[in-house]
């Protein structure tokens, strides 16, 4: 846990540390914002650092396993991501993405994942995956499609612990495929993404072994200025059985805000509410997150 709480103070006190950076050797598109330039199909040149901080809070009072309210249940993931180009014409990103969550039942309180204090029976917390990560451009005449292909390893022990689930015990092989097109006059934009995993592992020690997600996404933007949008997200996610004898699907609704705080830094705020789904939980997710390119 104090492990834990270093590594937050220390990503909080890199990124503050940015807020003061400018980005005069950016030379693409300079009249354009990060916010506008550096959606997640573009990626940065070669030397460039590309470093993201985003955090999930998703909370259920409802799912599709019982009718009527069911104890709350919280759970929040805080992911690290960090990437730095190689090569020229920005085709080549290397990188690694390390995630730490914090789980609550039992009707806790939702701000109780903030608290990281293990009461059995209720509470888990720590660093649970880390994945070496690549983006890449398949097409040199289409900067605007890109692939992020990560190989996630589970840091668990166990899945599940005096009833309290953390995460996944197994590996996933993660591909997500973006593509953005920017409409006419720079005031709105479309972004689509592809998520697909492939989840394996031992027999028996996750839920999630043995099955393929794919989970597709639309997200419209409008900028009323080249430093703030306002955006608006639809996103479908399926998972196939490949053996598990588990399938499990959710459609999930939401908007958000992104702000340029300075050249170097944005934040981006998104809300997020499960509408349907199968075998799953119905709840609501609250994120925050902070990326700085420089």
């Amino acid at each position: 846990m104090q492990v834990m709480n270093k590594l937050l103070a220390l990503l909080m006190m890199l990124l503050v540390s940015y807020v003061g950076f400018s980005q005069d050797d950016l030379e693409d598109e300079p009249q354009k914002s990060n916010i506008q330039q550096y959606t997640p199909s573009k990626l940065v040149g070669n030397g460039q650092w590309d470093l993201k901080w985003f955090n999930n809070l998703y909370t259920e009072t409802k799912s599709t396993f019982e009718e009527g309210r069911i104890p709350r249940s919280t759970f929040f993931t805080s992911t690290l991501e960090v990437y730095t180009g190689v090569g020229e014409n920005k085709r080549w990103n290397i990188g690694a993405i390390l995630e730490m969550r914090s789980n609550v039942i039992n009707d806790r309180d939702a701000l109780d994942v903030f608290k990281f204090d293990g009461v059995e029976g209720t509470a888990r917390s720590g660093i649970t995956s880390i994945a070496p990560s690549v983006k890449f451009v398949p097409f040199p005449s289409e900067s605007s499609f890109s692939i992020q292909s990560s190989f996630f390893i589970p840091l668990v022990d166990n899945e599940t612990e005096n009833g309290v689930f953390l995460d996944q015990k197994g590996y996933t092989w993660q591909n997500r495929f973006f593509y953005d097109y920017t409409f006419p006059g720079d005031k709105w934009q479309l972004f689509s993404e592809l998520n697909s995993e492939l989840h394996f592992g031992k027999a028996g020690e996750s839920f999630a072994n043995n099955s393929i997600i794919l989970a597709p996404g639309l997200f419209l933007s409008y900028f009323p200025s080249s430093k703030f949008t306002i955006l608006g997200l639809i996103q479908h996610s399926q998972r196939l059985d490949m053996g598990n004898n588990f399938t499990q699907n959710y459609t999930a609704m939401g908007g958000g805000t992104k702000y340029q705080l300075t050249n170097a830094l944005n934040i981006e705020l998104l809300y997020t509410n499960f509408l349907t789904g199968s075998n799953t939980g119905l709840g609501q997710t609250f994120n925050l997150g902070l990326r700085a390119i420089f």
